[in-house]
Formats: structure tokens, C-alpha cells, sequence
């Protein structure tokens, strides 16, 4: 199972907001991110700013293509290769895998992606957890995320 997501704030700063999509037995390549991005696109109706690593899911030219074709909406900030502390969505994981499912034991992938799914889903509407991953991280939070 693997999942993609984005975290991301409001035009406005005032809530922050979790998109992601699994997909059991399967994994993201830069093709499978270009497309969660045209979908976080679709659904945001803001200029989205995209701050990932290196990774190879995230370079190639199906991202190259959405950048050209988002006409300016979607900009990539890339983050050094190993700046895992830089980015709240590592705490997101670590909280998912350690906390919620450190000793959940599914009898298959289907079992596993429903319980991340759940859980997934509970966190996106809990602002005071998505707001303690940018404090968490080393990367400067929106001042209005500081009170």
C-alpha cells in the first residue's frame, strides 16, 4: 500500500487541510504524483506551491507537463535531499505509523489501506494535530499557525 498526500493552508492561513489517495499494491512514480497533483488542483482553487525532496516521483516529465500545463497555478519548491526534518507531513507519518497503526496486524493490503484511510481521514479534520506537524518540523510555519 502506498499513499500520497498533501498538506497544505488556505489562501486565507486560516485552516490547514489534508488531501491524500492510496493505492494498495501499487506505488507512486512520477506519473501517479502528476496526476494526485492535477487532482489537488482541481479541488484547490488557489495557486498551489509544492514543497517536496528530490525524490524521482517527483521530478520527470509528467511533473514537467503539469507545471507547463497549470499555466502558473502549481509551483515546486524543492527542498535538499535529506531535509526529511523540514517537512510536516514526516510527522504525519511517523504519528500514522507509530501511533495509530504501530500494532495493527491486517490480514491483507485491502485491510491495511481501509485503516489508513479511516485514520487518514479523522486527521484531516483535526486542526490542532495538522497545526503541531508544522511546529513539529523545522520548516518556519505561516506566522498566523504561531498562536
Amino acid at each position: 500500500m502506498s499513499v500520497a498526500a498533501a498538506l497544505w493552508l488556505t489562501p486565507e492561513r486560516d485552516r490547514l487541510g489534508l488531501s491524500f489517495q492510496t493505492l494498495v499494491k501499487g506505488y507512486y512514480n512520477n506519473e501517479r504524483v502528476a496526476a494526485f497533483l492535477e487532482g489537488l488542483l482541481d479541488e484547490l482553487a488557489a495557486p498551489v506551491v509544492a514543497i517536496w525532496d528530490g525524490g524521482n516521483m517527483h521530478r520527470g516529465d509528467p511533473i514537467a507537463e503539469l507545471l507547463r500545463r497549470s499555466g502558473g497555478r502549481l509551483r515546486v519548491e524543492r527542498l535538499p535531499p535529506y531535509g526529511a526534518e523540514l517537512m510536516p507531513l514526516e510527522w504525519a507519518w511517523g504519528w500514522l505509523k507509530n501511533s495509530r497503526m504501530c500494532n495493527f496486524a491486517p490480514h491483507n493490503a485491502v485491510e491495511l489501506n481501509e485503516r489508513a484511510v479511516a485514520e487518514l481521514t479523522a486527521l484531516s479534520e483535526n486542526q490542532g494535530l495538522l497545526g503541531s506537524f508544522f511546529h513539529a518540523s523545522l520548516l518556519p510555519p505561516p506566522r498566523t499557525l504561531l498562536s
